[in-house]
């Protein structure tokens, strides 16, 4: 057995139970994918691709409606206020009739107001024959003319304004053309769009039409309205026109 004694002081370099295994240098995460600190998008926020409008971002949609397309919508007539935008026209400005059809001749219109007056008057004045109701202006009694002019031929006027009016609403209303129209080759036509006007245009147009020619001023309510039609300006609109925002326009 040896007496030999442990050496004593700090243990040799080559102790291999003293010495500690070396240090390893932290790891360095490696950098985000895509080139840029929130992923792909380049100069985009957090999480997402660039915005429009930004470097690197989808390019941002054209001007136009916001639901694509024409601005103007579509329309039977493809052009002006019934379509694409109109072409400049004097001094650069938006030429109102472009894209429109030809505005109807007055001659036309005149025409095709006189056969509905007929298609209207002549069976009217027929029923009021045969149910008496003019029976009394041959009479030589002024009282009772009297009387046939605040009875009878009240309920008769309303009766007539009523037929008047419900033929030109309805059949307005149907397709924009009323019999007399539709011989003519004419249209009502609403003037933003180039529609049919819908039945509350269509009734007012016939109310500012024949409710004042048949209560007082017959000859002097068509002399005004042809008038204004004959003067008016691009449209060539009566006051019922304009009244309902409609234009009267040729179909052919």
């Amino acid at each position: 057995m040896s007496n030999d004694q442990p050496p004593t002081g700090p243990p040799p370099d080559d102790d291999p139970f003293r010495k500690k295994p070396p240090e390893e240098p932290p790891s360095t995460p490696p950098p985000p994918s895509g080139g840029g600190p929130y992923g792909e998008g380049g100069t985009g926020g957090p999480g997402g691709p660039a915005e429009p409008g930004q470097p690197g971002g989808p390019t941002p949609p054209g001007p136009g409606s916001p639901y694509g397309g024409s601005p103007y919508g579509d329309s039977p007539y493809g052009g002006g206020p019934y379509g694409t935008p109109p072409p400049p026209y004097s001094g650069g400005a938006a030429d109102p009739l472009a894209g429109m059809p030809p505005l109807a001749p007055t001659g036309k219109r005149v025409a095709a107001r006189i056969i509905d007056g007929l298609i209207v008057g002549i069976p009217l004045g027929l029923i009021g024959w045969l149910i008496g109701m003019f029976d009394s202006y041959n009479s030589d009694d002024w009282d009772e003319v009297s009387t046939m002019s605040d009875g009878k031929s009240l309920i008769w006027q309303l009766v007539t304004m009523v037929v008047y009016i419900g033929y030109d609403t309805y059949l307005t209303a149907k397709d924009g053309q009323t019999i007399g129209k539709r011989l003519m080759n004419l249209r009502v036509a609403m003037l933003n769009n180039g529609m049919v006007p819908e039945m509350n245009a269509s009734l007012l147009r016939a109310v500012i039409l024949w409710v004042p020619a048949l209560i007082c001023c017959f000859c002097l309510w068509w002399l005004i309205n042809l008038v204004m039609i004959l003067v008016d300006k691009p449209y060539r609109q009566g006051l019922h026109d304009k009244a309902a925002k409609t234009v009267v326009v040729s179909t052919t």
